[in-house]
């Protein structure tokens, strides 16, 4: 047994050495040593490949996209929810050096246009539509000159540096589309066997941009987060470590590739250890979720604790077969107690492990194991992972403060990000000179070294001088028999500057009112923690990636109830 921590900073073990090899070197590696298996099923899409086929085609797309006249340190765009398409960009950029910029599918013409100049995407490839978002018409509305043009020359005013659009298609069919070209046309242009794949290949280094992902900021516009293969690379692996995965578990992924919950702690934590990689679907559905663990027989699902829950609660949840599941990850935002207890007796998952990190961490920074007792694996996000550092320091001193007590969570190691894409000033607010990334998070460390999540700097509410964590206030009502799902934040108040406030989703046939919301506090929790406001709501305000946005929450009650913040000095 390690020494009890006496300062809430802890170390990671460093006996597994980190890879210091591109994806594309170690993926080939990989490939060479069990061709064969299974390594891509999309389901959705009704395609399966190999470990060689996947490398074969990913080099094909490596070559079509060098003819183009990309070259290393290039940016190219992907926009588009889960299919064979987007794991394909992630390996053929990564085999010749160009830098794949994650845009999320929630975007809309602004936002778009925003990210692609401000990292200066030449090539971007997209879906064409999904439901009732109009990709290809909201690139026209921004681009109306390209209907006269032809992929490789294109030119617009607003969006001045791309040159090419590739639309995902299906082979022969749908109109061709004037100035754009078809995905399985610039396939067809690039050779599995392409000399100049290899010697650009050569020439990489571990420590290249490979990836820019946005991060979602609840202010002002998103920062790119740039990640390196040795960033990306070694997260997957360590994170595969974690869950135990070989070649023989199947991960079924429902959350989206272009967050790094899909596209490290789910492609790369497979590719790194020869497992087989199953997207149920284009974008998240239970139901589909539950059929393919079913069919595919999945060892292993991720997901945010909303998809859990959606899957628990699915009207056909006790159809199906999900004995094969024994891990998976649940991460993206604290997990409530009991629907982790749910996750791991009514579905098999006695392996799950939480997982917590942000973009600029490549995500991971702590992670439980499967071996996590069941008490540390439901009320922590675990400890540190191999190789890199934690600690919690005080947000006024910058002291690390000693087990038990909350700060705000720093952490340093190989996973740390090159930078924000083309911002120096906010690279140095979130990295300082000893080079820990300072997270906004705020945590606690026991003597253990286990972490526990207890909000944001920013989320805490202080209500008459008393701290409250809204995280410790949602854990509470959870026990409530008729709750599937709250949220707290604190409103302004012009007595104690702020109040609670609870929405809350009610379980399907079930019935709740605010008076037994009250009466289950009343006297189990301080008078201040109970909510004094309580709504009762069918969903909440979140991003695509599963991230509830509690800022809408707090706009929505301010507007509802005709709060405006306190001045303060």
């Amino acid at each position: 047994m390690p020494a009890p921590l006496t300062t809430s900073h802890a170390r990671g073990a460093v006996d597994v050495p980190l890879i210091e090899q591109t994806i594309g070197a170690f993926f080939d590696d990989m490939v060479a040593r069990q061709p064969e298996h299974e390594a891509l099923v999309s389901v959705h899409q009704g395609r399966r490949y190999s470990y060689r086929a996947l490398r074969d085609e990913a080099r094909r797309l490596a070559s079509a996209l060098l003819g183009m006249g990309l070259q290393r340190g290039d940016r190219v765009g992907i926009w588009s929810h889960n299919n064979a398409e987007w794991v394909l960009m992630q390996l053929a950029t990564a085999q010749v050096g160009l830098v794949l910029v994650n845009i999320n599918p929630a975007y809309r013409t602004a936002e778009v246009e925003y990210a692609l100049n401000k990292v200066g995407c030449r090539l971007l490839v997209t879906m064409a539509q999904f439901k009732t978002s109009d990709y290809l018409g909201m690139l026209r509305e921004l681009a109306p000159e390209w209907a006269g043009g032809r992929p490789g020359t294109l030119f617009a005013a607003r969006l001045p540096q791309l040159q090419t659009v590739v639309w995902i298609d299906e082979a022969g069919q749908g109109d061709d589309q004037p100035g754009l070209m078809r995905f399985s046309e610039l396939l067809a242009r690039g050779r599995a066997d392409d000399a100049q794949v290899d010697a650009v290949a050569a020439t990489l280094d571990a420590n290249d941009p490979i990836n820019i992902q946005f991060t979602s900021g609840t202010t002002g516009f998103p920062k790119g987060a740039t990640l390196t293969h040795r960033n990306i690379l070694n997260n997957g692996f360590f994170i595969g470590e974690c869950m135990k995965l070989t070649p023989a578990d199947r991960l079924c992924i429902p959350v989206p590739l272009y967050h790094c919950f899909g596209m490290v702690l789910g492609n790369l934590a497979c590719f790194t250890h020869g497992s087989t990689v199953v997207y149920p679907n284009d974008a998240f559905e239970p139901l589909s979720v539950l059929q393919t663990v079913q069919a595919e027989k999945c060892t292993g699902l991720h997901g945010v604790p909303t998809m859990f829950i959606a899957e628990l609660d699915h009207p056909r949840f006790k159809e199906f077969d999900l004995s094969t599941l024994r891990t998976g990850i649940m991460a993206g935002s604290p997990c409530p107690v009991e629907v982790m207890k749910r996750v791991q007796a009514d579905m098999h998952m006695g392996e799950v492990t939480i997982a917590y990190g942000m973009t600029e961490t490549s995500p991971v920074s702590c992670q439980s194991s499967t071996d996590t007792p069941l008490d540390k694996r439901v009320s922590t996000v675990g400890t540190v992972q191999p190789h890199l550092e934690l600690k919690i320091i005080d947000p006024d001193s910058g002291k690390t403060v000693a087990p038990g007590q909350s700060g705000e969570l720093c952490t340093r190691g190989y996973s740390v990000m090159h930078g924000y894409w083309g911002d120096e000033a906010k690279t140095k607010e979130a990295i300082d000179a000893e080079g820990w990334m300072h997270t906004g998070d705020l945590a606690t460390m026991d003597a253990e070294g286990y972490v526990n999540i207890v909000g944001r700097i920013k989320d805490m509410v202080i209500r008459g001088g008393e701290n409250i964590y809204p995280r410790e206030i949602e854990e509470f009502l959870y026990r409530l028999p008729q709750v599937q799902d709250v949220q707290v934040v604190g409103v302004p108040d012009a007595k104690y500057g702020e109040e609670l406030c609870a929405w809350v989703i009610v379980k399907s046939g079930q019935s709740l009112d605010e008076e037994a919301v009250r009466a289950f506090c009343k006297g189990q929790i301080a008078h201040y923690k109970v909510p004094r406001y309580i709504r009762f709501v069918d969903a909440f305000p979140m991003t695509v990636t599963g991230k509830i946005q509690k800022f809408k929450i707090r706009e929505a009650m301010k507007d509802q109830l005709g709060l405006a913040e306190a001045q303060t000095a």
